[in-house]
């Protein structure tokens, strides 16, 4: 069966179906609130000031929320609040105690930890609008500041989180896919039809050529096929469990293998050197007659080699520190030892741990040095062959990262039932079953 017939197949399935035409509702009640503005913000000004913050750390901000900080909506905060709660709760999972014990206790902790998560989306959601309150007051794009207008502001925007917040885990619970990563890739997507409409532009005004065109899309291919190669890669190292005789029956015996990821930390590295790296070009932009803010902002922005070079070395030190917090080699080693399982030609216990760490930090490298290839080549594109849009970097990852996880879902629903999936292995498992 070809691809359009596995299209067919996700529609003869009456969950898939179901599952597919939900999120594809829950994604329209998204966009459609994506349209509804705060009350009191003049559109147009904000937006013509968030057109010179391309590349600042609010820029980045307005990527994550589908461009609606730039235009005053509702959903301004969008669903940073909530990645930034998960990724705070994250890490006290690696270094407090209690927040260890509450991820090792199955079902139960992981609901007490979502829990968490919420109360943190809250907190942080009123945090950052009432900080933003006085931000937008500063600009000149308020009608008429004051505290009502804050007080305002603070509970529709915290209110537009939480409802996008529920939207995502609706999503999850009854849709296809992650439905928080879901609203980010329809976010970031938003953007395309603008970025072609400006390509056929300057077509039309002869100022891009088709041959350059040409050879950009094939640049483009290659690009996201790499990037998919990362994305799926793994190490996988070989696991074999001793028998055990209980009884008349025997147990175990049985070989398997732990797969390592090439890029294990994701797309979060670049987040968080984004965060960093962003701020002096963000001060820069506030304090415009400060020599010192703006010499410091012409350092850390694109194409700048300073730039480029210290975003990098963040990018690659990040993808190790993450990759470390998500995955414990002595944690692994131990739930080997429990379960009788072993690495061949490795004694368990701390040798066992210690290949793992081995390998891990050998298969990391070029997943990291590829992140961080991925982070500046829209600025090196832009600059070097005046590129009309934005191509790569933390999009583009999040895109080709949740595309990928959405159709895996949806392979495993139609290869569960004996139809063709949309990958080799898929249909090479259909047939076998």
């Amino acid at each position: 069966m070809n691809i359009a017939g596995s299209y067919q197949s996700m529609f003869k399935i009456p969950e898939l179906k179901r599952r597919i035409l939900f999120t594809a509702f829950i994604l329209v009640v998204y966009r459609l609130g994506s349209h509804i503005p705060v009350p009191g913000i003049d559109r147009g000004a904000m937006a013509a000031f968030f057109a010179n913050l391309e590349g600042t750390f609010a820029g980045l901000y307005d990527m994550f929320s589908g461009g609606n900080l730039s235009n005053a909506t509702i959903f301004a905060l969008g669903i940073m609040p909530y990645i930034s709660a998960s990724i705070i709760i994250q890490l006290l999972q690696a270094v407090v105690p209690y927040f260890e014990k509450l991820a090792k206790e199955g079902e139960e902790g992981r609901k007490k930890i979502t829990q968490m998560t919420r109360y943190g989306t809250v907190a942080l959601a009123l945090v950052q609008s009432f900080g933003m309150s006085f931000a937008v007051a500063g600009l000149g794009v308020v009608a008429n500041p004051g505290v009502a207008f804050q007080l305002m502001f603070v509970l529709t925007l915290t209110t537009g989180t939480m409802f996008v917040m529920w939207l995502g885990e609706q999503i999850t619970e009854r849709g296809i896919g992650n439905g928080i990563s879901l609203i980010i890739f329809i976010g970031i997507v938003a953007r395309y039809p603008s970025d072609i409409l400006r390509t056929i532009t300057q077509l039309q005004q002869g100022s891009l050529h088709w041959l350059k065109l040409g050879l950009i899309l094939a640049f483009m291919l290659v690009v996201i096929a790499g990037i998919i190669a990362i994305t799926q890669g793994q190490r996988k190292i070989p696991v074999q469990y001793a028998k055990k005789i209980v009884g008349r029956k025997v147990y175990g015996g049985a070989s398997t293998h732990i797969p390592l990821r090439v890029n294990t930390a994701g797309v979060i590295p670049i987040i968080f050197a984004q965060s960093i790296i962003m701020f002096p070009a963000t001060l820069g932009n506030f304090f415009p007659n400060n020599e010192f803010w703006m010499a410091l902002s012409r350092y850390f922005t694109p194409p700048n080699p300073v730039y480029v070079v210290i975003y990098s070395a963040m990018i690659i030190l990040f993808a190790y520190f993450y990759t470390a917090v998500i995955l414990n080699p002595r944690d692994v080693a131990d739930n080997l030892k429990k379960q009788s399982g072993f690495i061949p030609g490795v004694r368990p216990g701390n040798k066992t741990a210690e290949y793992i760490d081995r390998v891990l930090t050998r298969v990391t490298l070029p997943g990291a040095v590829f992140l961080a290839s991925i982070a500046v080549l829209p600025d090196l594109m832009i600059s070097w062959f005046n590129v009309p849009f934005y191509f790569g970097g933390t999009g583009l990852l999040i895109v080709v990262g949740v595309a990928l996880d959405t159709l895996q879902q949806i392979e495993s629903h139609l290869v569960m039932r004996h139809y063709d999936g949309f990958m080799a292995k898929g249909r090479l498992r259909a047939r076998r079953t």
